[in-house]
């Protein structure tokens, strides 16, 4: 199957033409200023850790900007591709995010790193598997559920085989392995499936299966379980496997009411590990207050409300593929910044998640440019064909 056949427009069409003009500019603009509150803390975050390893204050600084044109540049790609590509080819994602999660197990090719091996090294550019299958995840189940809602709604055993699917993925994903993003997916598809119909118990008895698989995980894995107990009382081993909570939990009580000032962080200077990625929250909560988080967490509950408006118009218009993959990257981004934050401030054990647009992460940075790119297009599709509806029936 060649590219002509699979029918991409490219070269700009009409209805292209005022792609532009009628994209969701609320949630651009939303999307624009997390970037450049990411872009700020990533600065602000990294100088001292960039010195110390690399003699380059900048050098994450210009990494991530890397990184940032990087999505923007592949968003405008998505923005090109209409929703009904997605809609018919939707199930080709779930052969490549297979693929993809294959050839990163094998040695030599996938890049191991603190013993994950969940990284390809694509020239300059490194691409974590794990956050590409997180887009491949939401638009293959979307395009499945879609096309089987009916008999998902009506024939319970047709639950089992979006479950293998999605199983088949999460093994892959943990044989690196990656928990926190077997999690992420498990929690994102499973909510589609409640969307798409599955009934109330099978969800909850999914849940219940679900949290007995993760609980068997960390009971039979010493380290994560290790994460677990230090995550009860961190101050019982404040030195050792409870440093970097702790550590996190001092940046957020020097923070106090209205932080530091930006650039004032002393946790940054080497004594909180992962600061401008996984922890970068902490160094915001210390630099900007508790007033500062407030108006962080407004913004990310902002995004997520425009996000669930895209899914709510589309289930309205009865547009069941879009609206799936709406709700789909809804509870993914929702999900994902509740955890970071609760890591960050201790109610969650410590977990590698990064703050989606905030943290420091190539290929995070990357993925979640090109969700909002496909969330811009299916919503741009639906005023689309309202408009085409009503010059049809006048």
């Amino acid at each position: 199957m060649n590219m002509m056949q699979l029918k991409i427009p490219f070269v700009m069409t009409p209805a292209n033409k005022q792609l532009s003009l009628s994209l969701n500019w609320q949630l651009i603009l939303t999307v624009f200023v997390l970037m450049s509150v990411g872009l700020i803390m990533v600065a602000s975050a990294s100088i001292d850790f960039a010195v110390a390893k690399y003699d380059d204050p900048w050098f994450f600084v210009r990494r991530h900007l890397i990184y940032l044109l990087l999505g923007l540049s592949s968003s405008l790609v998505i923005l090109m591709i209409p929703t009904d590509f997605w809609r018919k080819y939707g199930w080709m994602l779930f052969l490549v995010a297979v693929f993809f999660l294959v050839i990163v197990l094998i040695p030599g090719i996938g890049r191991r790193v603190n013993g994950s091996q969940r990284w390809l090294q694509l020239g300059p550019i490194t691409l974590q598997v794990s956050e590409m299958v997180k887009f491949c995840g939401i638009v293959f189940f979307a395009s499945y559920l879609a096309n089987s809602q009916y008999f998902l709604q009506t024939q319970w055993k047709e639950l089992f085989k979006p479950l293998l699917m999605l199983v088949l993925l999460m093994w892959l994903l943990l044989l690196e392995p990656d928990f926190g993003g077997s999690v992420v997916l498990a929690v994102t598809v499973g909510g589609m499936l409640f969307l798409a119909g599955a009934k109330l118990w099978q969800c909850l008895l999914l849940l219940m299966s679900g949290v007995g698989i993760l609980a068997g995980l960390v009971w039979f894995t010493p380290y994560r379980m290790k994460r677990l107990i230090t995550f009860m009382d961190p101050w019982k081993d404040q030195f050792d496997s409870g440093y970097q909570l702790t550590q996190s939990l001092i940046a957020f009580g020097r923070g106090e009411w209205f932080g530091l000032g930006l650039g004032n962080s002393i946790q940054k200077m080497l004594y909180l590990p992962e600061s401008h990625t996984d922890f970068i929250f902490a160094i915001f909560a210390e630099e900007q207050g508790f007033i500062g988080v407030l108006l962080l967490l407004g913004l990310f509950f902002v995004l997520v409300l425009q996000i669930f408006a895209v899914a709510k118009k589309a289930m309205v218009r009865n547009d069941t593929f879009v609206a799936l993959a709406a709700f789909g990257i809804a509870v993914l981004f929702g999900f994902q910044i509740m955890v970071n934050v609760g890591v960050a401030s201790g109610f969650f054990p410590t977990k590698g998640l990064t703050l989606p647009f905030v943290s420091y992460g190539g290929s995070s940075l990357i993925i979640n440019c090109l969700l909002i790119a496909l969330l811009l297009r299916i919503d741009y599709d639906l005023d689309l064909n309202v408009v085409a509806s009503r010059k049809e029936a006048s």
